[in-house]
């Protein structure tokens, strides 16, 4: 089969012709149709910021600890191991196995995977897993939002900034967007019933408060944000500025720190060692299927051009998601 390889960090991925996977006890083995391209993919093609490296789960000390990147998959059933009871060969399947996608073939732990949405296309389901699935849990879970709710997202327009608007929305929430001036309409299209332009306007100096606000960009610091926050709100981190050595993880940590000594709660959303993945994607299958929820595509590109897709999704301005199809 046919994948890109990252043979070091930082260095081009490169074209290479692979064994086609055989699928485990319990795997399955799913013929891309198509795949999605972010910030998590680059953190590993970079080996940054360098600290991550050190910790568990991280890209790997001396090299990188994925050959194969790709963390969001879209595509058909192709074979199933042994105990593999809930698929079979021609299911149209979407999955987010954190490594892989970026190739012909990938095998998929059944705990991982679902059945796609039937409303949407190949392209659409592979934009959905891990930037959809990180907004579930910021809400949902972590956030623990409820309806009535005055909910800020700080990224808006991003993978899963668009997303989190909506299912904010979704969970009867009244929603306030950031984002730039190019992106306000998208952001407004979405269901935000306000849209705050960072070119133009400082959200934490607005003086609305907010019970919940979710922090892609990780723009302002942790003292800034609470000045828009009730005293019971929770701050749920999910991004924050890149770096080479230490963003956004000192950006994580400080916010982090200084929440022991507020009232408000202070929480990290992490979505690749969730256990209820499966569980998670059929929820969102649900809610696209129904209408409540839609990808946002900024690019779709061929699978050649993959390298061409992660340099353009670095460069931090995609609205939506940047997808591939293979």
């Amino acid at each position: 089969m046919k994948a890109f390889v990252l043979p070091s960090y930082g260095s081009p991925l490169v074209l290479t012709d692979l064994d086609q996977p055989v699928p485990g006890d319990g795997e399955v083995l799913v013929r891309v149709r198509a795949t999605s391209v972010q910030p998590y993919d680059w953190h590993f093609l970079r080996g940054e910021p360098y600290v991550a490296r050190l910790m568990g789960g991280g890209p790997g000390l001396r090299g990188p600890r994925f050959s194969v990147l790709g963390a969001d998959v879209a595509g058909e059933v192709e074979a199933v191991g042994k105990d593999v009871t809930g698929f079979r060969p021609g299911d149209e399947v979407y999955a987010m196995p954190k490594q892989g996608g970026f190739a012909e073939y990938v095998c998929v732990p059944e705990s991982e995977l679902a059945l796609k949405p039937r409303n949407v296309s190949f392209e659409e389901a592979a934009a959905v897993p891990m930037a959809a699935g990180t907004a579930l849990l910021a809400l949902r879970d972590d956030g623990r939002v409820q309806p009535g709710d005055r909910v800020l997202v700080n990224g808006a327009s991003g993978g899963v900034g668009t997303f989190a608007v909506q299912l904010a929305k979704a969970f009867g929430a009244h929603v306030t967007g950031v984002c730039s001036s190019r992106n306000v309409g998208l952001v407004r299209s979405l269901g935000a019933d306000e849209v705050v332009d960072y070119t133009k306007e400082d959200f934490t100096r607005s003086g609305r408060r907010y019970d919940l606000l979710l922090d892609i960009a990780g723009s302002r610091s942790g003292s800034a944000c609470r000045r828009v926050m009730t005293r019971k709100a929770t701050h749920v981190l999910i991004g924050g500025p890149a770096g080479r050595w230490f963003q956004p993880a000192s950006h994580v940590f400080a916010t982090l720190a200084a929440g022991l000594f507020v009232s408000q709660r202070v929480v990290v959303t992490e979505v690749v060692p969730c256990t209820e993945t499966k569980q998670n994607l059929m929820t969102l299958a649900e809610l696209i299927e129904a209408g409540e929820i839609h990808p946002v595509i900024d690019r779709t590109y061929p699978f050649a051009e993959i390298p061409a897709a992660v340099s353009y999704q670095e460069q931090g301005h995609a609205a939506g998601k940047v997808v591939i199809s293979i």
